[in-house]
């Protein structure tokens, strides 16, 4: 079934792309395409046309789909890549899909939400917005987008990153005639089929990433005291709801980041100032932190992030249950370092976010939820002939090498990149080094 479309407009970066903002209709369901749509939002971008031309819109390029990280989240607009020069010079046009419920595409939130009526049937409809309803809407589009190529060039490339590298290997599971290569960034997914096993890895790099951020960071053993014994003494509240200490310990999801560790010792340093001098915390500060968590803008990313992990067997809270069992993450000034925890959804989060208080019920739901259907295909991804090109991080906090190298083993004809010297958002903050290895992947032959 293609997506149609509905509208396009285009308009020039100047000087360097021509852009078009897309938008399509797929059903929410394609089991039962009777039940309603979904608008879907895009931006293709393509190389401006030379100094005689406007652009290039006739030409049939070859397209590479961007598959974003998550779930939740919407792309940024193309120009915001830093890698997309790469991409445009290698003869593609790029497509940034806003994955259903994110970005502009049909976006999720507690409202929107709430027209569906009972958490029940809330719940019932967030089962549609996982890996395999995205890739159902990328071969949907992609018939609409080639109907007038040659058959011979109907076939395109996408790139993962993290979670879109996830929606990658699901794409190889489940439809890998729609794919000329896939390009995946820290995105090999653990072929598992509830949480548990992924978390009892990922706590285990996010206790290295602790003990290395007091390493660099000494003095904020005692800052982060400070601060956690102020917001237990306190009422703190910010844009999207109150400033706890399990909120303030979430800010560690960006360990694995480049820059990471110094973008939070500036969120400390400021908060312990604040507290030095005026003995509570100011505005700025508060606001500060508040955006460095963002799930009240993301719903999908908290309510459906244990969900990727899901085939057959029910979440039960796993990173929630990681956590109490693990006293290393207890907040407890009386320790000799209180830690930082990472990329996992706590029960705590739908009290502390105002936005995702609202649909808590349906949040226990999904928790609850043992009929996930199966994402990934072992036995199709053992024979698989797409030409697969990954970049793999051995230190990658959210992606545990470990699961990533038993994917890697069961896709057939995989080629890697693997590297110590980079990190999950290499993508982005290392974009030309990517680029290039994962192209040198594609390009170099092996005898």
């Amino acid at each position: 079934m293609a997506a149609k479309l509905v509208d396009k407009k285009l308009y020039n970066v100047p000087g360097k792309l021509r852009i078009g903002e897309l938008l399509f209709d797929v059903p929410i369901n394609y089991s039962r395409p009777n039940d309603g749509n979904l608008r879907l939002f895009a931006r293709s971008v393509r190389r401006l046309g030379g100094p005689f031309e406007t652009s290039n819109d006739d030409k049939q390029l070859p397209w590479l789909v961007y598959l974003q990280g998550g779930p939740g989240y919407g792309c940024r607009p193309p120009q915001e890549n830093g890698w997309i020069g790469t991409a445009l010079d290698k003869g593609y046009q790029v497509l940034f899909l806003d994955q259903r419920g994110t970005g502009l595409s049909s976006t999720i939130t507690a409202r929107t939400l709430a027209l569906k009526g009972s958490a029940i049937k809330q719940a019932e409809y967030l089962k549609n917005f996982r890996a395999d309803n995205i890739v159902r809407d990328c071969e949907a589009i992609r018939r609409c987008l080639t109907v007038d190529y040659p058959e011979d060039k109907r076939k395109w490339s996408i790139i993962g990153q993290s979670f879109g590298g996830f929606c990658a290997v699901t794409y190889l599971s489940k439809f890998p005639e729609g794919l000329a290569e896939a390009f995946i960034c820290g995105g090999l997914p653990p072929l598992v089929n509830k949480p548990d096993p992924v978390y009892a890895r990922t706590y285990e790099k996010l206790e290295e990433r602790n003990k290395a951020y007091y390493s660099k960071f000494p003095e904020d053993v005692e800052r982060v005291k400070k601060i956690v014994q102020h917001l237990k003494e306190n009422e703190v509240s910010v844009p999207s709801g109150k400033l706890t200490p399990e909120r303030f310990q979430q800010l560690g999801i960006v360990f694995g980041m480049h820059g990471g560790f110094d973008s939070i010792h500036e969120l400390v340093l400021r908060a312990w100032n604040d507290l030095e001098i005026f003995g509570f915390l100011t505005h700025p500060t508060r606001t500060s932190i508040d955006s460095a968590g963002g799930f009240d803008n993301n719903v999908i990313y908290a309510i459906l992030h244990e969900a990727i992990y899901c085939q057959g067997q029910a979440s039960n809270w796993s990173a929630n249950r990681f956590r109490s069992a693990n006293a290393n993450f207890h907040i407890d000034t009386d320790k000799p370092e209180i830690w930082f925890t990472g990329e996992m959804i706590y029960k705590d989060m739908f009290d502390s976010y105002s936005e995702l208080n609202e649909i808590k019920e349906a949040a226990d739901i999904l928790a609850t939820t043992t009929d996930w259907p199966e994402l990934y295909d072992e036995a199709q991804l053992a024979k698989n002939e797409v030409p697969v090109y990954a970049a793999t991080y051995v230190d990658d906090m959210y992606v545990h090498f470990s699961h990533a190298s038993k994917t890697a083993a069961n896709i057939k004809g995989i080629k890697q990149f693997i590297t110590n010297t980079m990190y999950h958002n290499a993508l982005r903050a290392k974009s030309d080094e990517v680029m290039q290895q994962l192209f040198a992947l594609r390009e170099d032959t092996i005898d």
